[in-house]
C-alpha cells in the first residue's frame, strides 16, 4: 500500500490547523491596514487579493488566495475573530498521524513566508510539497517522503501567474537572518547562484527554481524585487498553474505556503523521471513512487482533475508528450503497478 488514509480525527486535526493558519496570515497581512477584497480572474481562475493605498499614494495588492469556500469564510471574519494559536493545533495534528516536517527545513520556510516569500508568488515544491500534500488529501504516505533539500520555485519575470509584481522580498536576507551559515553557491562566471548551502553542513541545500524559457540559457536568473537568483528548469511552469494553499508544520507551528496541484504534481514527476541520470537515479525512483501514490487517490477521487493534468500535458508538443509517456510506461513497470494508470490514457 502507498498510502494509508488517515483518521477522521487527524483530518479534522488539520482542517482546522490550515484555517487557524490561514487566518492568522491574512490578519497579521491586512489587520492594520485600510482597505478592500477585490477578486481578479486569471487564465479561467480566480484569485483573492486585498488592495490598498500606500503613504505614497499608490495602489498595493497582497495576496489572499485561489476563490474557494474557506478563502471566502476568511474574508467574512478575518477582522472580528481571533486566529487560534498554532502550535497547539500542531502538536494535535502531528499526534493524531499527520505527517510534519524536520524542524530546521520547517524554520526556513517560515522565515521565508516571514518575509513575503510566498505571497510574491513563491511555490513550495519537492519533497516539502509532498507531504503537504498528503495532509490535505487525508493520506500518510508509506515511500518518497524522505529528504535533505527544500525546493522553492517561482514564476521569475513571469510573476502574472496569478500574483502583482509589485510585491518586493528580500530572500537572500531572509536566509541570512536565519543565522544558519546559509551561503549562495558561486556560479562558475563568479555570480552568485541559486542554491544555498551550509559549508558545515553540505547535505542541507536550498534550491530556488524557475521554468526554462523556450530557447533561453540555463543560467541562473537574478530576479530583482526577490532578491535572489532562480534556477531554469524545463518542464517547472507546468507545476506553476493552479497552485493552492496548504500549512507546513511541525510542533513548533505552522506556516501557510503555496502548492502545486496534486494531480500537477503527480503528471509532473512522471514528466521528469526520465531525466534524472547516473547519481540522480534515487530521485527518479522517488519520483515514481510520489507519481504512483498521488496517480492512484485522485484515479479514485479526484479522476477528472488528474485526466485534465494528463491532457494538459500530452498537448503541450512532442518534448513533452515523450516524456509523459515513457514516465507512464515506468509506472506500469512498477510491482505492482500503480491503479492510477487508467486515468494516464494513451492517445490513439
Amino acid at each position: 500500500m502507498r498510502a494509508a488514509e488517515l483518521s477522521l480525527a487527524a483530518q479534522t486535526a488539520y482542517a482546522e490547523l490550515l484555517h487557524a493558519t490561514l487566518a492568522r496570515e491574512l490578519q497579521r497581512s491586512v489587520s492594520q491596514l485600510n482597505g478592500s477584497f477585490a477578486s481578479k480572474r486569471i487564465k479561467g481562475r480566480t484569485y483573492w487579493y486585498f488592495a490598498y493605498r500606500d503613504l505614497a499614494g499608490g495602489l498595493r495588492q497582497l495576496y489572499v488566495g485561489p476563490d474557494g469556500p474557506r478563502v471566502r469564510r476568511l474574508m467574512e471574519r478575518f477582522r472580528d475573530e481571533a486566529p487560534a494559536p498554532l502550535a497547539p493545533l500542531a502538536r494535535s495534528a502531528a499526534a493524531l498521524g499527520c505527517a510534519t516536517a524536520v524542524p530546521r527545513h520547517f524554520r526556513i520556510v517560515r522565515r521565508l513566508a516571514q518575509y513575503g516569500f510566498f505571497r510574491a508568488g513563491g511555490v513550495l515544491v519537492g519533497t516539502h510539497a509532498f507531504l503537504c500534500m498528503g495532509n490535505g488529501l487525508g493520506l500518510r504516505f508509506a515511500e518518497g517522503t524522505s529528504t535533505l533539500d527544500v525546493d522553492l520555485a517561482h514564476a521569475g519575470r513571469n510573476i502574472s501567474i496569478a500574483l502583482p509584481a509589485s510585491v518586493q522580498v528580500d530572500v537572500h536576507k531572509a536566509l541570512e537572518s536565519l543565522e544558519m551559515g546559509f551561503l549562495p553557491i558561486a556560479e562558475l562566471q563568479g555570480a552568485a547562484g541559486a542554491t544555498y548551502l551550509n559549508p558545515k553542513d553540505p547535505e542541507l541545500r536550498v534550491d530556488f527554481l524557475t521554468p526554462l524559457a523556450r530557447g533561453g540559457s540555463t543560467r541562473s536568473v537574478r530576479v530583482p524585487n526577490l532578491n535572489v537568483a532562480l534556477q531554469p528548469l524545463p518542464f517547472m511552469e507546468f507545476l506553476l498553474q493552479d497552485t493552492i494553499q496548504a500549512a507546513l508544520f511541525c510542533n513548533e507551528g505552522a506556516v501557510a505556503v503555496n502548492l502545486p496541484a496534486p494531480a500537477r504534481f503527480a503528471v509532473h514527476k512522471l514528466i521528469v523521471h526520465g531525466e534524472r541520470k547516473g547519481a540522480m537515479r534515487a530521485k527518479a525512483r522517488k519520483d515514481l513512487h510520489q507519481a504512483a501514490a498521488l496517480a492512484e487517490h485522485l484515479a479514485a477521487h479526484e479522476r477528472e482533475s488528474l485526466g485534465a493534468a494528463w491532457a494538459d500535458a500530452l498537448c503541450r508538443g512532442p518534448g513533452w508528450s515523450k516524456r509523459a509517456l515513457q514516465g507512464r510506461a515506468a509506472l506500469a513497470r512498477m510491482r505492482p503497478p500503480a491503479s492510477g494508470l487508467v486515468c494516464l490514457a494513451v492517445p490513439s
